[in-house]
């Protein structure tokens, strides 16, 4: 999840600065991309025990590359953009979109194979689709509007409303399940006591 969404960064950064959004949003992914990766190799640490020099090993390469990567296609995509090639472009924006949602559906996989929200940290959700949020207004309040944008940001944050729906209905399907077992309790207990008496 945490790759996908690093590699998210690479896209959404080029789309951002090549549409000339403002400073905020042109930054915004590489923010994403960086603390994506520190997060995923984070995990490797702890979660899989590698020592501290692989993981900055393999992290630093990794981050160079993506720099790189964007570096170029930006000066690529601004040459095509002036030139009225607008596909490269179009492209950009759908690769994030597709990444970013990716990364949010891992959730959704997670809900329905352990059919509970345990283990989602609400607090992080939230606070993302919080991002989302401020993201797609600030798109909405550019100069032009920009569909494309508003899809990027709009889908991501349909997708984490979506988690707290679910995180919803499991919470009110615990609650049931809970005062079913706790009725079922009493009810036995009640029988118990008047076969005993």
């Amino acid at each position: 999840m945490m790759l996908l969404w690093a590699c998210a960064g690479v896209p959404l950064g080029v789309y951002n600065i090549v549409q000339n959004f403002n400073i905020a949003l042109r930054i915004q992914p590489q923010i994403l991309t960086f603390l994506s990766l520190v997060t995923w190799i984070q995990c490797k640490y702890y979660g899989n025990k590698w020592p501290w020099p692989k993981s900055a090993a393999i992290m630093t390469p990794i981050a160079a590359v993506m720099g790189g990567i964007e570096c170029g296609l930006v000066f690529a995509l601004r040459t095509a953009k002036h030139n009225h090639v607008e596909w490269p472009v179009t492209f950009m924006a759908v690769l994030s979109a597709c990444f970013l949602c990716a990364g949010v559906l891992r959730h959704y996989w997670d809900i329905y194979t352990e059919r509970t929200v345990r283990g989602i940290s609400f607090i992080f959700v939230g606070i993302d689709a919080m991002g989302d949020l401020t993201s797609l207004i600030s798109v909405f309040f550019q100069p032009e509007l920009d569909i494309l944008g508003m899809v990027i940001y709009g889908s991501e944050l349909a997708l984490w409303l979506g988690v707290f729906a679910c995180g919803g209905y499991c919470k009110e399907q615990q609650s049931r399940d809970c005062f079913a077992w706790h009725y079922l309790l009493i009810i036995s207990c009640s029988q118990s006591s008047a076969l005993a008496a």
